[in-house]
């Protein structure tokens, strides 16, 4: 009879701890760039939707208000107004804290305030 090639248990057993290992390294460091793409693609969108909110303005001579809301923007912007990076819609306050509007997203979380990727994202 002839033996037949293959691997042992503990062989195999080896491999599995080295892709383990290997993929507990790579793992955070990957998740920790996605959530910094996330939150740069949000600050763009707000940018993007600042100007054309000054766009709006120099039109109309008044900002959207409440009730209309970022969907006022929709002439000025190439697509529909997007949600933010985590699939929620994007918070429009007349007036800001800190201006004559604000436009912010709530992060990963979706809740006010936090840190990380957790922390609210706004530029007014």
């Amino acid at each position: 009879m002839k033996k037949q090639g293959g691997f042992t248990l503990l062989e195999l057993l080896v491999v599995i701890v080295i892709i383990g290992l290997l993929a507990g390294y790579v793992a955070p460091r990957y998740f920790a760039q996605v959530g910094k793409s996330e939150i740069q693609v949000a600050k763009a969108q707000i940018e993007s939707f600042e100007k054309a909110m000054d766009q709006y303005r120099l039109e109309t001579r008044r900002y959207p208000s409440a009730e209309e809301g970022l969907e006022a923007l929709r002439p000025y912007l190439k697509k529909a107004v997007p949600h933010d990076p985590w699939d929620r819609p994007y918070v429009y306050r007349v007036p800001g804290q800190r201006g004559e509007y604000e436009i912010l997203s709530y992060g990963r979380d979706g809740k006010a305030g936090g840190s990380g990727e957790d922390a609210d994202i706004g530029i007014n």
